[in-house]
């Protein structure tokens, strides 16, 4: 999917990249869980993420965000292991994935929900649950579904109801919890808002804040950057595949050049 954005790149010479560490409460205190350094990942014989260096805390939520190509999404599938790697290490909670498949890096905690409805319209919202727990057997199951609707409740009233016929936030709030039934502890969501409401942006991100307090740790790419930023603890601006900026999220949020690009400041 192509990188997505809603403003043009920052300038060239709004000066160097800024790297002030994880920053936030959260991010300064908590062990790393997801830690790269010199990742390079892309396409055939082409990087398109190049030298990402930085770590994620545990149980904290990250925002990465940049214009049209910055590498976004890419980095994130990156981390879900599908796409090409070409050099340098990631690691989750020390373990070394970066030549791991999906399917191990799902079993080793990783959730991923990609960009745009990924859900199963003509199914009910029980069905798609049900779908979501394909790698539990038996008592597992009901349980992951009990904890899952007891973390939306809004789902519990609707399971009977086809997934198209949510609204959007409410699928993009299904789609998460078929994601979090096989209990991840990262979790990984490109552009959660897109396409919706303000009202069910506003809806989307309560919900990811609510994450956090489960113990989570989220990594989001999202276009719109400053309600994103608002629920974060950290932030991290790439362009043309690199970081540009990683800070905590408020850091990010008052950077002049962050306003002027990002925020219409």
């Amino acid at each position: 999917m192509r990188e997505t954005s809603s403003t043009a790149p920052l300038s060239p010479d709004a000066g160097p990249a800024t790297a002030l560490g994880t920053g936030g409460d959260t991010s300064a205190t908590a062990p790393v869980l997801l830690a790269f350094e010199g990742l390079s990942a892309g396409y055939a014989d082409d990087p398109i993420v190049r030298d990402f260096t930085t770590d994620i805390a545990a149980g904290s939520i990250t925002t990465i965000i940049g214009p049209n190509g910055a590498g976004k999404s890419t980095l994130l599938k990156a981390v879900y292991g599908l796409n090409k790697y070409f050099s340098g290490s990631l690691r989750l909670a020390g373990q070394a994935i970066e030549k791991l498949p999906p399917r191990e890096r799902l079993k080793l905690g990783i959730g991923f929900v990609p960009q745009g409805r990924c859900n199963f319209p003509l199914m009910t919202v029980r069905e798609n649950l049900d779908l979501g727990a394909f790698t539990l057997r038996g008592a597992a199951v009901t349980a992951a579904m009990d904890r899952v609707l007891a973390m939306f409740p809004l789902l519990a009233d609707k399971l009977k109801v086809l997934a198209g016929n949510l609204s959007g936030g409410e699928q993009q709030i299904l789609e998460t919890a078929m994601v979090l039934e096989s209990q991840p502890r990262l979790l990984l969501l490109d552009e959660p808002s897109l396409g919706l409401s303000p009202a069910n942006q506003d809806q989307i991100f309560d919900t990811i804040a609510q994450l956090r307090s489960h113990g989570l740790t989220v990594l989001v790419v999202e276009q719109n950057a400053h309600g994103a930023l608002q629920i974060s603890d950290t932030g991290i601006v790439m362009e043309l595949g690199r970081i540009f900026m990683v800070a905590s999220a408020a850091e990010v949020i008052s950077d002049p050049r962050v306003k002027v690009a990002y925020l219409g400041g």
